[in-house]
């Protein structure tokens, strides 16, 4: 690779790293308005393959958990100026897979056994991936890890989001998606992964359709003006058109709202056993890549709302 890049260049899988840390080499140094075409591997770093089973969720290595692929250097970058990055297409590989993790999700106190769901789908997104029976979940790639690195020393982990980007797990970070992030070291120091073919807000269960795939960023220099936390333009509606046939929706309403949150999930995974005859760790993990919690209300104190709107579609 060119020590400087003057057209597309490519950041193949092998150039990653699993922790935020400064003084990390960079992989390419590239001018302002470059596009890059990162390979990212999924947030297991491949370890889950298509002859995975629920048991080997518990033989992954925590150390190996969402590698991000870069970092890339971007000339003229200073602390205090803002990178613009600008979200092209993505390239899926047709392999994903959806876990509960033993001590990770909202529910982690209630779900506390393995289990893994294995998906295979349509590379160029033409169909739904199949859950099972009960449903089927229209795609929409995006980054769920995307930052710059910060000026702290040392290595930080990559599993927290953090103000200069990071594990945010936003879904409308997809295609045409303009993120805004402050530079705090010179070069800005850029990397993506953790990529995901569908997920719902909250990510509820730890884990969307976890996927490799490959992603064309353009690189930006804004003099000055670093905002103090990642913002970003989206390039318009939800193009999978979730809502096409309404929602089911369940609350939590209380005075905490990671508490109302929580309720609002029991809800609906109750629900969806109770009226479509899914067992519970299915539903959760379903509602995991399709669902979206809302906070539906933060003023009539001393109790707030939190809505959890599942998609009707998706269910067959």
């Amino acid at each position: 690779m060119t020590p400087h890049s003057h057209g597309r260049h490519t950041i193949h899988s092998r150039s990653c790293h699993c922790g935020w840390d400064n003084s990390l080499e960079p992989v390419l140094r590239t001018e302002p308005g470059k596009t890059v075409l990162f390979e990212c591997r999924d947030a297991g770093d491949g370890q889950i393959t298509g002859d995975s089973t629920d048991g080997d969720i518990l033989s992954l290595d925590p150390a190996r958990a969402n590698p991000v692929t870069g970092p890339v250097f971007v000339e003229g970058a200073e602390p205090g100026d803002t990178l613009r990055v600008t979200i092209g297409d993505f390239h899926p590989s047709g392999f994903g897979w959806t876990a509960i993790i033993p001590e990770f999700g909202l529910l982690a106190d209630e779900f506390a056994e393995p289990r893994l769901h294995l998906w295979n789908y349509e590379s160029d997104l033409s169909r739904p991936g199949a859950f099972s029976s009960h449903g089927r979940v229209p795609l929409l790639p995006f980054a769920g890890t995307i930052g710059v690195a910060p000026k702290e020393a040392g290595r930080h982990s990559v599993i927290p989001p953090r103000h200069v980007g990071g594990n945010m797990d936003i879904r409308e970070l997809g295609k045409g998606t303009v993120l805004y992030l402050p530079v705090e070291v010179d070069g800005a120091l850029f990397s993506i992964g953790d990529t995901h073919a569908a997920q719902g807000d909250g990510e509820v269960c730890g884990t969307a359709i976890e996927s490799a795939m490959d992603v064309e960023i353009t690189l930006d220099l804004i003099k000055g003006g670093a905002p103090e936390a990642p913002r970003f333009t989206t390039s318009g509606p939800d193009p999978r058109d979730m809502g096409r046939d309404g929602y089911e929706v369940t609350t939590g309403i209380g005075p905490d709202l990671m508490e109302a949150a929580r309720d609002s999930v029991r809800r609906m995974i109750d629900l969806l056993a109770k009226e479509h005859g899914m067992a519970p760790d299915d539903a959760y993990m379903l509602a995991s890549v399709c669902a979206d919690l809302k906070i539906s209300e933060v003023v009539d104190a001393p109790n707030w709302v939190v809505s959890f709107h599942f998609p009707r579609r998706v269910l067959a």
